[in-house]
């Protein structure tokens, strides 16, 4: 739905802390990490400092909330603010403030904290796809209907919805909570298709009864799914799912003609009321029209 392409766009600092220092130590860790929020601080972090980022002494992810490590001998923390409550570490009211400003937003804010305090707020933003707003247009107009089921926190999500479309939205989902959302869609009768890009998309796109996955994103979203899209623009799900029921109409009418056909023709042939040469002729004629009609979605666009 967005370009995935998240850029740096604020430091706020607790009092007594430089934003070097947050970058620096911050920028650090986030640079051992491949998700896409964690490249943006990254690489904002290189850019400010304009030196290079120190080595983590060690890291570790943990898988929908962000990353912790050593860096320079301090221990850092670095992701959603949860991660922070998680530890007990609290935010001044200056860094609280800055969080619910970035959210009122449609920002992510990035919660820093190191040796159990909290010491800096990283605002990052992502766009928005061209494309998007007429896949999901495109989507509705095959009778589906949309929802947009992501990690990120709920007035990034619902900000992102309302760019293009979206009325239904699943916010601040942990990786293996997508794969529940979608267990609960399915136990209401309905056939759910996932698409995604991520790694934290793979169990969703395992558990959809149709997983497609982005060619432009992870291996593990790759593997998991049941169909790759080779762009990464959202207007090929629809793309996909008008050829797919295209070509199904195409085999229940192939199937149609030849089965008609033998219902007819063999009871005439049976009673002796057929001849074996136009038999012959019409079964010829059976194949060319199968091959024929399958062809005809070859003109899909």
């Amino acid at each position: 739905v967005t370009t995935g392409r998240m850029t740096l766009q604020t430091v706020h600092t607790a009092d007594g802390v430089t934003e070097t220092d947050v970058l620096r130590l911050a920028g650090a860790l986030e640079h051992a990490s491949e998700h896409p929020i964690a490249q943006a601080v990254a690489t904002g972090a290189a850019q400010h400092t304009g030196a290079p980022l120190p080595t983590p002494e060690d890291f570790t992810n943990i898988p929908g909330l962000g990353v912790q490590g050593t860096v320079e001998g301090h221990t850092v923390l670095v992701g959603r603010p949860r991660l922070l409550t998680d530890a007990g570490i609290d935010f001044p009211d200056a860094l609280a403030a800055a969080m619910t400003e970035a959210a009122a937003q449609g920002r992510t804010a990035i919660a820093v904290a190191w040796d159990g305090e909290a010491r800096g707020v990283l605002e990052v933003a992502d766009a928005v796809k061209d494309t998007s707003a007429e896949a999901i247009r495109r989507l509705r107009a095959l009778g589906l209907k949309p929802i947009l089921l992501t990690g990120d926190n709920r007035a990034v999500a619902e900000a992102v919805a309302r760019a293009v479309g979206i009325d239904e939205v699943r916010a601040e989902v942990l990786p293996e909570e997508k794969a529940h959302v979608i267990e609960r869609l399915q136990a209401q009768g309905r056939a759910v298709a996932m698409v995604g890009d991520g790694v934290n998309d793979a169990a969703a796109l395992a558990t959809a009864d149709l997983g497609l996955a982005m060619g432009t994103g992870t291996d593990a979203a790759i593997e998991a799914s049941d169909l790759t899209l080779v762009r990464g623009d959202l207007k090929v799900a629809a793309d996909a799912i008008r050829l797919s029921r295209r070509t199904l109409a195409t085999i229940r009418g192939n199937l149609f003609w030849a089965f008609g056909y033998n219902v007819a023709a063999l009871p005439l042939a049976a009673f002796g009321l057929l001849n074996p040469m136009i038999a012959g002729a019409a079964m010829a004629f059976s194949s060319v029209f199968v091959v024929t009609n399958s062809l005809r979605l070859r003109s899909f666009t």
